[in-house]
């Protein structure tokens, strides 16, 4: 069966054009992390680190997304889109159980 809960990482952005220059700067080589302290909107976190979060305890839209990603590093990100009441997201997974 799928994981359980997720260690998730997310980029936060109000405007589909900024959203747009942080998958850019993901696509040119640019850390995850990197690039959420340079453009997510969500400041409550460094890095856009959300940690390890259940399933049923986010946004469905997120959820959905977030929980079929596979882990990867933010040196090496695969990364997907939502979008949700707050924005455009973009997420990662850093680890499942």
């Amino acid at each position: 069966k799928g994981a359980q809960s997720i260690n998730v990482r997310h980029i936060l952005c109000e405007k589909h054009s900024k959203k747009e220059e942080a998958l850019a700067k993901l696509r040119d080589g640019a850390k995850f992390d990197d690039v959420a302290r340079e453009y997510s909107e969500d400041k409550a976190r460094q890095g856009g680190a959300l940690g390890w979060k259940t399933k049923g305890s986010l946004d469905p839209q997120f959820e959905a997304v977030a929980f079929g990603l596979e882990a990867s590093t933010t040196g090496n990100p695969k990364y997907a889109e939502a979008k949700t009441g707050f924005g455009y997201h973009i997420i990662m997974v850093e680890g499942r159980k």
